[in-house]
């Protein structure tokens, strides 16, 4: 099993020429070209998972020095079990000896083909858990495995938390809803479909990061629109970006923003 340097995505051999999900519009190949990595080459040279608390029943996990484009896995613990979120390209004895003591692991999904990481061996380390993939996205990816579960539309975890189908990004682009969060005031999870921006106070609406291409204001709205059905008041990111209150008013104030700028309703020429 070999690993995107440029992504983090696993891949099983033989690898391709280059990696699809960077030669993608979404992402990017390097100017220096294509180039794959090991778990035990990245062991070898120091690298590391850190666990940080976020708030009660909430870890984000993180490498150091960063892997691929760089995510915060989240781990969701519930008195049933965990959930383990946009899964980081890396993993080492320590983080499994780490996630499971927080309790046993439901499962492992992803926010979008961007952050599979290596799930299917995040899988095996944690004793085989299902690794749950929408549907529609499921073309993706690059090690299939009989720890794949397909789902779409909305998917139960655990009791108060459930994946849900918003499409944006990727067709299948998800969200955790986690009802018990913030307080029991509810935490919506999200990956590139919906980015909490740097000034914590707005969300922006993608198609690619890198690459600068928005999403339509349509989909904008209707993602708000969709999402405002459930109950959360913060929002994380997957690079722990997070609003930390008031989130469901954002979102729909951002969409509507979004949606205006698309629309042609200001031109800082007139």
């Amino acid at each position: 099993m070999l690993l995107c340097a440029t992504c983090a995505v696993e891949r099983d051999e033989p690898t391709p020429g280059v990696c699809p999900i960077c030669a993608d519009e979404r992402q990017y190949v390097p100017e220096d070209g294509q180039k794959w990595l090991t778990l035990d080459g990245l062991a070898q040279e120091g690298q590391q998972t850190v666990l940080k608390e976020n708030e009660p029943g909430l870890t984000g996990i993180t490498t150091e020095p960063k892997v691929g484009i760089g995510q915060t896995a989240q781990l969701v613990v519930t008195h049933e079990g965990s959930l383990l979120w946009d899964p980081v390209g890396y993993v080492d004895d320590s983080a499994v000896q780490a996630v499971l003591e927080r309790g046993p692991v439901l499962a492992i999904a992803a926010s979008h083909p961007h952050m599979f990481g290596v799930q299917v061996e995040w899988s095996h380390r944690l004793g085989g858990v299902p690794v749950l993939v929408a549907d529609a996205d499921r073309g993706w990816l690059g090690r299939d495995d009989p720890v794949i579960e397909c789902w779409s539309g909305s998917q139960a975890i655990a009791e108060g938390l459930t994946l849900h189908q918003t499409g944006g990004h990727f067709p299948g682009s998800a969200v955790v809803n986690w009802a018990a969060g913030a307080g029991g005031r509810g935490v919506l999870m999200t990956g590139d479909s919906v980015y909490p921006n740097p000034d914590r106070r707005s969300i922006a609406f993608m198609r690619s990061y890198p690459n600068h291409l928005p999403l339509s204001g349509a989909v904008a709205l209707r993602l708000a629109a969709q999402l405002g059905e459930l109950k959360f008041d913060r929002i994380y990111g997957n690079f722990n970006n997070v609003i930390a209150s008031g989130a469901k008013a954002i979102l729909h104030d951002s969409a509507q923003r979004h949606a205006a700028w698309a629309r042609g309703d200001f031109d800082h020429m007139t």
